[in-house]
């Protein structure tokens, strides 16, 4: 794993000859050794086609190339950064939460319609996240942004978890989701908070919540 927590704020990558990974540009708070940054246009692994799908998706956030020989301290914004490693399975994340990730992973672009219907689509609109969402897939390290803090909950067949849409970060495995309703129509009338919706995840794998409803 190229990414070792350094506090719950920061954390420092290992840069070796030969590899590569990609971060978010500004997040660079240090390094040592012969690293070089470089603006990617095309925003990670996976082809101009998966570039342009991320652009029309608007989920396309600048990134910096990270190359060379050395260690490199990340840290954005003062958020929260929690570290998620990807044994072959597709991590399920906004992508302004990515600070810094492997480049071997591949990403791309889910419509959330897709991935739950219409009440996929219901709940971009509710977490104000959009109808899409960034994926990595593939074997490494994905370093992640929160607000308030960051933990991980298990979700296995026989029991799944629901969360406030608003505190959803992401999520990875074989997992499903739909939102429905915490309240009757009644009691949500001049509600503004996304309590009145639950996101249901089924499955098997994890959810990553943070501990505010605040969007990055």
């Amino acid at each position: 794993m190229p990414f070792r927590e350094i506090n719950s704020k920061m954390v420092e990558a290992r840069v070796v000859p030969g590899q590569r990974m990609f971060s978010q540009r500004g997040a660079m708070i240090a390094y040592t050794g012969q690293v070089a940054f470089t603006p990617n246009i095309q925003g990670g692994q996976g082809g101009v086609m998966s570039m342009i799908g991320r652009r029309v998706a608007n989920e396309a956030t600048p990134l910096m190339t990270v190359e060379g020989e050395g260690t490199v301290l990340f840290g954005h914004g003062g958020h929260h950064v929690e570290v998620v490693e990807l044994d072959g399975d597709t991590l399920c994340v906004e992508a302004d939460r990515l600070l810094a990730f492997d480049g071997s992973l591949e990403q791309g672009t889910l419509f959330l319609g897709s991935d739950g219907g219409v009440m996929g689509m219901v709940r971009g609109q509710v977490s104000g996240q959009g109808l899409f969402t960034t994926t990595l897939r593939g074997k490494g390290a994905v370093a992640v942004m929160a607000h308030g803090g960051i933990i991980q909950l298990p979700i296995t067949p026989d029991r799944p978890v629901r969360v406030d849409p608003q505190a959803y970060v992401a999520h990875h495995g074989e997992v499903r989701n739909k939102l429905t309703t915490a309240l009757g129509w009644r009691e949500m009338v001049g509600r503004g908070s996304g309590e009145g919706f639950q996101l249901e995840l089924s499955g098997d794998g994890a959810v990553f919540v943070q501990a505010s409803e605040e969007k990055l």
